[in-house]
This record gives C-alpha cells, sequence and structure tokens, in this order.
C-alpha cells in the first residue's frame, strides 16, 4: 500500500538508485506519473520529460483498453480485443481521436521543452500502475525505435498478467508489487487523487527551468 504517488516515487527512486550519477532521462505517462516522475529525476540526478502514448477504449466501455497508440500513429491492440469482434472503423476512428489528443497536449509541452533525445540514453520510463499493461507496452514499443542505450520500466504495482508482458519487452523492469487479487491501480494508494493537466504543465514547467542545459 502507497501513501501516495510521491510515496511510491520515493520507494522506485531507491529501488533505482544504481543509476544515479548517470544522467537517466525519466518519462513519465501523462498525466498520474508526470509528479512521479518530476521526484524520481532530482532524486536519481537526471532528466524529467513525458512519453506520450493514449489509451484506445473499448467500444461502449471507455475505461476499458483494448490497446494504445502513441505519437507517431504506431497502434497496438490487445489480444483480449480480439473476442470484442472490433468493427476495423470503429477501431480507425478511436485511434484518430486519441492522436488528436496527442498531438494537442505535445503542442502544449513542446512550448516549455522539445522532446528530450532518448537515443544512447538510459531512459526509465514510469507509470502510477499497470491494469492491462497496454499504455506501457506502447510506450516501451514507441521508445525502442529511438535507439535508448538501456529501457527501464519503472512502476509501483501491476497487476501479475501486465507485468509479464512489460518484462518481455523493457531491458529491466522494476515493480515494487504484483498482487494476486489486483483489481485497478488505484485499490494500493491510499490517496489517489486525478492529477490535471494544469499540475502537469506546471511541473513540466518548474523542471524544465531548474533544470542544468547538458
Amino acid at each position: 500500500m502507497f501513501q501516495d504517488r510521491l510515496d511510491a516515487a520515493r520507494q522506485l527512486s531507491q529501488a533505482l538508485r544504481h543509476y544515479r550519477g548517470q544522467n537517466p532521462l525519466v518519462l513519465a505517462i501523462p498525466r498520474g506519473a508526470v509528479p512521479m516522475g518530476a521526484a524520481m529525476a532530482e532524486a536519481l540526478q537526471g532528466q524529467l520529460d513525458v512519453v506520450l502514448v493514449r489509451k484506445l477504449r473499448a467500444p461502449l466501455q471507455p475505461e476499458v483498453a483494448i490497446g494504445a497508440v502513441d505519437e507517431t500513429g504506431l497502434a497496438y491492440v490487445s489480444p483480449y480485443a480480439d473476442p470484442l469482434d472490433l468493427d476495423p472503423a470503429y477501431l480507425k476512428d478511436e485511434i484518430r481521436l486519441q492522436m488528436k489528443t496527442l498531438e494537442a497536449r505535445r503542442r502544449q509541452y513542446a512550448e516549455i521543452q522539445m522532446p528530450i533525445p532518448v537515443q544512447g540514453r538510459v531512459v526509465i520510463v514510469v507509470d502510477d500502475g499497470l491494469a492491462t499493461g497496454a499504455t506501457m507496452l506502447a510506450a516501451l514499443q514507441a521508445l525502442r525505435r529511438h535507439k535508448p542505450l538501456r529501457l527501464v520500466c519503472a512502476i509501483p504495482v501491476a497487476s501479475p498478467h501486465a507485468l509479464t508482458k512489460i518484462q518481455a519487452v523493457a531491458d529491466e523492469t522494476v515493480c515494487l508489487s504484483a498482487p494476486e487479487d489486483f483489481m485497478a491501480v488505484g485499490q494500493f494508494y491510499r490517496q489517489f487523487p486525478q492529477v490535471s493537466d494544469a499540475q502537469v504543465l506546471a511541473t513540466l514547467r518548474s523542471q524544465a527551468s531548474a533544470a542544468p542545459h547538458h
């Protein structure tokens, strides 16, 4: 059980302390993980940026992820989605819709800082937890194409199934807990408030102004 996201970030930073001094690039999946990423970048003496991916929602069940899409339009559709008999037109529209959100976010974030290149860097991708793992999977697959030196996934809690999927894709996976009775990420936090766009932008601004220019 974590007190809140910052408590989870502190525990993850401790588990990742071997990367201190290597100037790791901590990439947070907005919005929930951005405050975590900021705390971790500071603890590990690294840099903070975001990795933009959006989950693709099941028809009529928007809270269910059937996959995810990255900024380039590369989509990952979960094998779980097969029994749903997805209409290709629905999937195309959903990808287009989520891409619009990604483009709008990137425009907002680019006003604060341009994306930091990942090539040749130790890259630590953080989220506040994994239910299906679809979003993290899309993020890792997108980043792999940019040739990081080492691709690390850091999460406080995950469903055992999601964890297995992610371990196959990351060079290293640090997960503090993968309980069999996993239902939802929020059940493992005493406080789990929504993180707003305004909070994300404020966090990125304060990091960008404090960051030494490498």
